[in-house]
């Protein structure tokens, strides 16, 4: 009779969470399918991306996300779960700002914001803040022949807003600014 009781009870608990629950949360994404399958970003009648999940650009026309602790693999989110005073930690993010400098010649180390150096918590974070893109403006438009202004302006066109007016920050989504800038004429 004393076993019968925790594997009744084990039985149900696995039923109400292992099938009930989450049947109930598949069953709720649903009414937001888009949002559900990560939001796939169409370009020339091919899924070219998905708008909640960041994707790596490494050539200098493009605009770059954030760096990605599982190198942008949704498979396996995650971030590194080093402490900013970690000296591993420490050495990657100075050998990110030291390739940053590099690759942008005439920023200095305090126009580069802290999430061009650090990984956000799930690796995969497809937005920046508008000054993470508008500090790469002067590399991309030189890589791709177009005023300065003309790419800051595309910038401050792809900035979002806080939702609602008050919550959370303003951001550009990187794929959607890299896919505005491919449909800009060149030399403008």
């Amino acid at each position: 009779m004393n076993f019968l009781r925790p594997v009744l009870l084990s039985g149900l608990l696995l039923l109400l969470f292992g099938f009930a629950f989450p049947g109930l949360i598949w069953a709720f994404a649903q009414l937001t399918p888009e949002r559900a399958a990560g939001s796939p970003v169409v370009a020339q009648g091919r899924v070219v991306g998905f708008r909640y999940i960041g994707q790596k650009f490494t050539r200098a026309r493009y605009f770059q996300g954030r760096p990605s602790a599982v190198d942008y693999n949704a498979a396996a989110t995650g971030a590194s779960n080093l402490s900013p005073t970690n000296p591993a930690f420490l050495a990657v993010a100075k050998a990110r700002l030291d390739t940053f400098l590099l690759q942008n010649p005439g920023v200095t180390r305090a126009q580069v914001p802290a999430e061009l150096l650090t990984a956000s918590g799930s690796g995969l974070d497809p937005d920046l803040s508008p000054a993470g893109a508008l500090v790469q403006v002067a590399r991309v438009a030189r890589a791709r022949g177009l005023a300065p202004a003309r790419v800051a302006a595309l910038v401050q066109a792809q900035t979002a807003g806080p939702w609602l007016g008050f919550v959370g920050p303003a951001h550009v989504g990187v794929l959607q600014l890299n896919l505005a800038l491919d449909a800009l004429p060149a030399g403008r």
